[in-house]
């Protein structure tokens, strides 16, 4: 009886699969040394980036640092600093803004582009120069509107450190002022190359 069992669970060893060879890990090993290889000899390039790009940085940075603030003085010195979350706030209106910025810069706000496909060239090209004259005036519209807002009442104080909110106003104007300006480029870029991305969006592909 025992040696019918020995032999049934010798026979279940023998039948198991068989795991990956050595030469299928051996290459997994070196296409991921391969792949640090040429990571190391990636040149970096700040050609691309724009003004809007490194102040959105700066703020977002700046926002950080408070928020660790407001962190430590409140879990480790127990005395929270209640004008760090104020601040963090208007750095992230900051982020937004000249965030939003730098995706009109770049084509990246959400839009469809599925009826294009659809759509004959010359109808496609007609709709799409649309939507530049389109965007481009509501940026425009709400630089106007934003510098209304900061007449009416850019003298409002802050809540915590009684500093004028209306710097807070002045970065969603130069938010918006930037949008503008980029769009008006976009708009031109656009109608010079006779194309968006909304008509060819694979031309795009080597942005991201």
């Amino acid at each position: 009886m025992q040696s019918n069992v020995k032999a049934t669970a010798m026979a279940a060893v023998s039948h198991t699969p068989a795991q990956p060879s050595g030469p299928h890990q051996t290459a997994s090993v070196d296409e991921l040394v391969q792949s640090f290889e040429e990571a190391d000899h990636h040149e970096v390039s700040l050609a691309g980036y724009q003004p809007e790009d490194w102040i959105c940085l700066a703020v977002f940075w700046a926002m950080a640092l408070l928020v660790f603030l407001q962190f430590f003085s409140r879990y480790v010195l127990n005395d929270s600093y209640a004008w760090t979350e104020e601040l963090a706030v208007y750095c992230l209106i900051g982020v937004v803004f000249l965030g939003s910025a730098m995706c009109v810069r770049a084509c990246r706000h959400i839009q469809v582009d599925f009826l294009y496909r659809y759509l004959p060239k010359p109808a496609g090209r007609v709709l799409s120069t649309l939507i530049d004259i389109l965007r481009t005036a509501f940026f425009g519209y709400a630089v106007w509107l934003t510098y209304r807002y900061i007449v009416l009442v850019g003298d409002e104080p802050m809540t915590t450190l009684f500093w004028n909110k209306s710097y807070v106003y002045w970065a969603a104007l130069a938010g918006f002022a930037m949008m503008f300006l980029r769009s008006v480029q976009v708009s031109l870029q656009n109608w010079r190359q006779g194309y968006s991305i909304l008509e060819n969006p694979a031309a795009y592909d080597s942005l991201d």
